[in-house]
C-alpha cells in the first residue's frame, strides 16, 4: 500500500512548496488531494515566516486534471456530492486568491483541465518552455467551469472562449502570448532560474506584497472614482508600515551619500 502524502509541504529561506504527489496519476486533483491543499494554504498563509506559496507538481506533469474516477463515482451519487466536491476545489481557488502572499504555479509537463485551472487560478504563473496547458473538458462533455471567470480575467474574453471550446492543449509560449503563463524558462535553467524567481519575491517587503495583492484584487469590478479613493486609503496605509519607513530611510541615506 502506497502510504506517500498525496500533498507534500516544504519550507525553506521563505519560500513554501506545495507538491502535488501522485505522479502515477500524473498528479490528478483527488479529493484527499484538494483537502490537504486547503489545509497546507491555510497554514502556510498564517505563517509570518512564509513570503511566497509555489505549487508544483511531482514527477513529469504538473497536474493532467480532476481524478475521473471520482467523477464517475459522483455521477453515480447525485448531484449533491458532485456539488459539494466542486465547492471544495472552488474553496482553493478562491483561498489562494485570499493569501497575503503571492501564490506562484511552477508548471513542467502538462497542466490540463482542472490542473491549468489550478495553475490558473495562482497569482503568478511560471512554465517549463516544453510545458503544455489547456481545458480539454468539452471533448468529454464536460465544462471548466470554476476556472472560467478567473480565465476570463486573465487572458480576456475571445481567448479564453477559445480554449474552453476547443479544447486543445497550447504551448508554454502560446499562453505567455495572451497572459496565461508570466514567464518560459528555458528547459536548462529551469530549476535554477524557478528558484531564483521565487526567491527574489521573498525578499520583497511583506507588507506592500499583502497590500498590492488585497488591492489589486479589490479593484475588480470597480469604478474608476472608487478604484482611486481605495488606492488613495491603501497609499497612505503603506506610508506607516514599518517596511516602507526602512525602505524611505535607506534610500534617502544612499542618496545623501552620492
Amino acid at each position: 500500500m502506497n502510504s506517500d502524502p498525496v500533498l507534500r509541504r516544504d519550507t525553506d529561506e521563505g519560500v513554501t512548496s506545495l507538491v502535488l504527489n501522485r505522479p502515477e496519476k500524473r498528479n490528478a486533483l483527488a479529493a484527499a488531494m484538494v483537502e490537504e491543499l486547503l489545509r497546507h494554504l491555510a497554514g502556510a498563509g498564517a505563517d509570518p515566516g512564509v513570503r511566497v506559496i509555489a505549487l508544483r507538481g511531482r514527477g513529469r506533469d504538473f497536474c493532467a486534471g480532476a481524478d475521473l474516477g471520482e467523477i464517475a463515482a459522483s455521477q453515480s451519487q447525485g448531484p449533491e456530492a458532485g456539488l459539494a466536491d466542486a465547492r471544495r476545489l472552488g474553496e482553493v481557488f478562491l483561498t489562494m486568491r485570499r493569501l497575503p502572499q503571492p501564490v506562484v504555479a511552477v508548471v513542467q509537463g502538462r497542466a490540463l483541465g482542472g490542473g491549468c485551472g489550478l495553475a490558473t487560478a495562482c497569482d503568478l504563473v511560471v512554465a517549463h518552455e516544453d510545458a503544455s496547458l489547456g481545458y480539454p473538458e468539452v471533448h468529454l462533455g464536460f465544462v471548466p467551469a470554476l476556472v472560467m471567470s478567473i480565465l476570463k480575467r486573465k487572458v480576456g474574453d475571445s481567448a479564453a472562449f477559445e480554449l474552453l471550446l476547443r479544447g486543445r492543449g497550447i504551448t508554454a509560449r502560446e499562453s505567455a502570448s495572451i497572459g496565461l503563463v508570466n514567464q518560459v524558462i528555458p528547459g536548462d535553467r529551469f530549476e535554477s532560474t524557478v528558484e531564483e524567481y521565487l526567491a527574489a519575491l521573498a525578499t520583497r517587503p511583506a507588507t506592500a506584497v499583502a497590500l498590492t495583492k488585497r488591492l489589486f484584487y479589490g479593484l475588480e469590478g470597480a469604478s474608476i472614482e472608487d478604484a482611486i479613493a481605495r488606492g488613495a486609503e491603501v497609499n497612505a496605509l503603506a506610508r506607516f508600515t514599518e517596511d516602507c519607513k526602512r525602505g524611505v530611510a535607506s534610500f534617502l541615506a544612499r542618496s545623501r551619500r552620492r
